[in-house]
């Protein structure tokens, strides 16, 4: 344990943006194991997608990018997509021998002696010239706080600790926020709670019609704006909008998406407006979105006033050794795929200046 392995390039997180950049790493000559490590905290592959609930089935997927290299063909709409990406993801690594290290839980990365940095993990210590970091979301849930939460009644869960709809059976269901994730609870609650309700900060938007490159393009450039001066990034899916399918419409149609504005407290019994309005519930679902899973950069001293990381493009303005990837404008999994492979350039353009100095 107390050895220091040596390496050029350490990944951290080994979901879609880990293994794209663990891919170009080994592409452009990075032999895993002696010149780049990816070490995971999971359990076993699949990265995040692994620990989404049974009932999100891989048809339900909203734009699920192949990695490069290996297509994902042949999937079951109907298995889960735990399941299905967590097959996929195991069989990419094994194709590209990308040799991950799990579970190991990275606690610090630190600044070496020499440019070099440390990485302190629950395996061991590394010691790298250049660090790529593709942690994700999925550890940080944000839980928002309102004045009375602590005295409710019921149950309260975040989405990271949904299982499915037939526990809440029979139950009084207040379903929190605006994203992807709250509109799938409710489409999926519907049949078997008491009855839901739908809270959001803002009025939903749904977007009718094809997402073509353009429109992605330029929500892209607004989350990509804000990383790039500091700020904590807001996710893609944000700044799209919802697609409004069939199942979407059916909801619209029935009621189960009648959006309320959000509350101002809660109440042993459920939410209160300051109108006077109330809903009584058994059960308050946080489908409130996460936050970056960076807490282990902390010692770097990387943040901004603002809360967050700047980037350029995936590099961390304030230590070009370190590159974000999964992150901001490339926290989507085609956005991914790119982020690693522009890491991965940037880490040999800046290895080999440093070579041809020294």
């Amino acid at each position: 344990m107390n050895e220091v392995h040596e390496v050029e390039v350490v990944v951290i997180g080994a979901g879609q943006a880990g293994l794209a950049a663990a891919y170009h790493l080994r592409r452009t000559g990075f032999q895993p194991g002696r010149d780049a490590v990816v070490l995971d905290h999971a359990p076993g592959p699949g990265g995040a997608w692994q620990f989404r609930w049974p009932s999100l089935t891989f048809g339900k997927v909203h734009g699920m990018h192949a990695l490069p290299g290996l297509e994902l063909t042949g999937a079951d709409p109907a298995r889960p997509s735990a399941e299905v990406v967590g097959a996929y993801f195991d069989r990419y690594e094994r194709t590209f021998d990308l040799r991950v290290r799990r579970p190991v839980d990275v606690r610090a990365v630190r600044e070496g002696t020499g440019g070099r940095l440390v990485v302190e993990t629950s395996a061991g210590t590394w010691s790298t010239r250049a660090l790529i970091n593709a942690t994700g979301t999925w550890d940080r849930p944000f839980w928002p706080r309102y004045p009375g939460q602590e005295t409710f009644r019921g149950r309260q869960l975040h989405t990271a600790q949904y299982t499915g709809p037939e526990e809440f059976t029979g139950q009084r269901v207040v379903v929190v926020g605006g994203g992807a994730s709250g509109t799938q609870h409710l489409l999926e609650l519907a049949p078997y709670a008491a009855a839901t309700t739908w809270v959001t900060r803002r009025p939903p938007v749904f977007r009718e019609g094809p997402f073509d490159q353009e429109a992605g393009r330029a929500a892209v450039a607004l989350v990509e704006d804000r990383v790039r001066q500091g700020l904590p990034p807001r996710s893609v899916v944000s700044v799209t909008g919802l697609p409004l399918n069939d199942a979407v419409r059916q909801g619209l149609a029935d009621g189960v998406l009648d959006r309320l504005p959000m509350f101002d407290r809660i109440t042993p019994d459920g939410p209160q407006w300051r109108d006077g309005r109330r809903v009584t519930a058994d059960v308050i679902l946080w489908a409130t979105g996460f936050r970056a899973a960076l807490d282990h950069l902390a010692p770097l001293r990387l943040r901004e006033p603002g809360g967050g990381i700047r980037v350029e493009g995936t590099r961390a303005v304030a230590d070009p050794r370190i590159h974000l990837v999964g992150y901001g404008p490339s926290a989507s999994t085609i956005g991914a795929n790119r982020a690693g492979r522009a890491a991965v350039r940037d880490i040999r353009r800046l290895l080999a200046q440093e070579s041809a100095a020294a």
